[in-house]
């Protein structure tokens, strides 16, 4: 089912380490719904509209079995639906994607730059926090 014409809840809900694992990560609640789709309608559909070229989600929606199995924080805003990991290949493209986001002013909460990947988070509900971080894995320009 789409989201926006770009987006869709099955991308969200895909993920090869859940297939690998047997772990079923389906979104089960309205609220995670709503979160994808403030996150898609609020920052993800403009961003991909700027960008003018297909945005991959490497990940989306994570259960709290997937987020564990990821390693991920126990805090993830992933397992909320309100964040996305966007595949860009590159830390150039890392840099260029954060910075689209950050000169259109997007309402995001917070965008992590990584080597491959930039991750871009919403909140449902209160203040967006407008925070720029860097993993300790990237090594690409800085804002």
């Amino acid at each position: 089912m789409n989201i926006s014409r770009n987006f869709t809840f099955a991308e969200f809900e895909e993920s090869p380490t859940a297939k690998a694992k047997g772990i079923v990560n389906v979104i089960n609640t309205f609220e995670i719904r709503d979160s994808i789709v403030a996150l898609v309608r609020d920052v993800l559909q403009p961003l991909r509209d700027i960008y003018g070229k297909p945005m991959k989600v490497n990940s989306g929606y994570r259960c709290p079995e997937l987020n564990a199995a990821v390693g991920g924080v126990a805090t993830s805003q992933h397992t909320k639906g309100e964040a996305a990991d966007i595949h860009t290949g590159s830390e150039a493209e890392s840099y260029r994607l954060a910075k689209l986001a950050k000169d259109a002013k997007l309402p995001y909460d917070q965008l992590i730059l990584y080597p491959t990947f930039v991750h871009i988070s919403h909140k449902l509900k209160g203040e967006q926090r407008q925070r720029i971080l860097y993993n300790s894995s990237y090594r690409g320009k800085k804002f």
